[in-house]
């Protein structure tokens, strides 16, 4: 008998909120505060804070800390602005710090 199997999703490590999908990364290749972060498209269940720049490893950008919707945990950022024109393919996009996700349903 085969097993139903959902989309692969990415929850908070505290609350077990999801807050995105496998199929949604971009990239693995990325440095949050804590280590290593994975570049999304999109991302849910969270709550966008306010705007900053700041200055990160590949230049200034406007960024906003995002929180898991249920528990408020600091799960990574939203690039707002980028600044170099080589960076504006991050516009828009989520880092979630992999030491703040998840893995559910694989």
């Amino acid at each position: 008998m085969a097993e139903f199997t959902g989309p692969r999703i990415y929850s908070c490590c505290n609350c077990r909120n999801h807050v995105s999908l496998h199929d949604d990364i971009i990239s693995k290749a990325f440095q949050g505060r804590h280590g290593r972060a994975f570049l999304f498209s999109h991302a849910m269940n969270i709550v966008v804070g306010p705007k900053e720049d700041r200055e990160l490893m590949t230049g200034l950008h406007t960024v906003a800390d995002i929180y898991c919707a249920d528990c408020r945990e600091v799960l990574g950022w939203k690039y707002e602005r980028a600044y170099d024109a080589s960076q504006k393919y991050k516009e828009g996009k989520f880092i979630l710090e992999k030491s703040k996700i998840v893995k559910e349903n694989w």
